[in-house]
């Protein structure tokens, strides 16, 4: 039995992540600022603290075999603590680690580091380019791994598609809190370009290898994503039919659609970002050939597959669900002005 510190442990991966270590039968620590609030509570070490403070992070690391670091502050932050989390975090992280002996730390990065990409499949040594706040420090806090690779610390880095699964709302909360109240959904631009997701479980998967395997296999970075996807109109049509209303996805012009999402974001108006618009009508998928010769890596589940799981666990718990509000991807982002648009489809 091993001991694993998961940084963010309470967020949607950590709680996905802390099931399936315990499943295996390994310890787990939880490094959270958020209150660990799910039915594993008792059989977890939770320590609440900020990654940001090298003390508390001291603390979680002790005695830690393994280092799981998935806590971030996403997106929807003020840009300032995006940087001091993503960036002064991921340093504090791997300092403690290095200090107290850790064995290896997976960093849970983005594929938002290829900012918005000019060409598909992406591969893991294409460049790299942060688009805003968010996906600068993701790319600074890569450099950091990098550098403590250079000094000897195994550090796995994973660059994951978007996922989804229990727990996870955020963005997608939008999708289905218009599917289950019998809207159709708009989509930016004709809805025929290929957009890759993933399901929490393959992630976690991929996070287990990186722990497991040699270290010659793992201290490398992986892309991650589902290895069989359509268009995002097929993907997302997949949601409307399951809700069994009869409606269907609506193409809007993209151009025009950006512009006003540009406008609304400005304005406060809207829970999409830059990166999430400025992407969600081209291409967006990445190769796993390298995850898959040197991992195994063999996910599970297709788009449609991981989305039509996550919208059931969101059908079951909708009493709880209703209760919440915020930024994290663990509770549905309040919609703004968006809300409006349902009463057009």
């Amino acid at each position: 039995m091993a001991r694993y510190l998961i940084t963010g442990g309470a967020g949607f991966l950590g709680i996905n992540l802390c099931r399936h270590l315990l499943a295996r039968g390994h310890e787990v620590v939880s490094l959270d600022i958020a209150e660990f609030a799910y039915p594993e509570r008792e059989r977890i070490n939770e320590i609440r603290g900020d990654i940001r403070d090298r003390a508390a992070v001291d603390r979680a690391m002790a005695d830690a075999d393994f280092v799981v670091h998935a806590a971030a502050a996403l997106p929807l932050y003020p840009a300032d603590e995006i940087h001091r989390t993503d960036v002064d975090g991921t340093r504090n992280v791997l300092e403690s680690a290095k200090a107290q002996g850790v064995k290896r730390v997976v960093h849970i990065s983005s594929t938002a580091v290829y900012g918005i990409p000019d060409h598909h499949p992406l591969r893991e040594d294409d460049p790299r380019v942060g688009v805003g706040p968010y996906g600068e420090a993701k790319l600074a806090a890569e450099d950091i791994c990098f550098a403590f690779r250079d000094q000897g610390l195994i550090v796995p880095m994973i660059r994951p598609k978007s996922f989804v699964g229990p727990e996870r709302l955020g963005v997608f909360a939008l999708l289905y809190d218009w599917a289950q109240g019998g809207r159709g959904f708009p989509l930016l631009g004709a809805g025929d370009n290929r957009y890759q997701l993933l399901d929490v479980e393959d992630l976690c998967d991929a996070i287990y290898l990186c722990c497991t395997l040699a270290d010659e296999a793992v201290n490398d970075t992986f892309n991650i994503g589902a290895k069989e996807f359509g268009t995002m109109g097929e993907d997302y049509q997949a949601v409307l039919d399951y809700a069994g209303f009869g409606k269907k996805v609506t193409p809007l012009p993209a151009e025009p659609a950006i512009w006003l999402l540009r406008t609304l974001e400005a304005l406060n108006l809207s829970p999409l970002y830059k990166w999430v618009y400025e992407t969600a009508a081209k291409d967006s998928y990445v190769s796993i050939e390298r995850a898959e010769a040197k991992l195994g890596f063999q996910p599970k589940y297709s788009n449609k597959d991981a989305l039509l799981r996550n919208f059931q666990w969101y059908l079951d718990n909708q009493a709880a669900i209703a209760k919440q509000s915020g930024v994290s991807h663990r509770v549905p982002w309040s919609q703004g002005v968006l809300r409006l648009a349902k009463l057009f489809f």
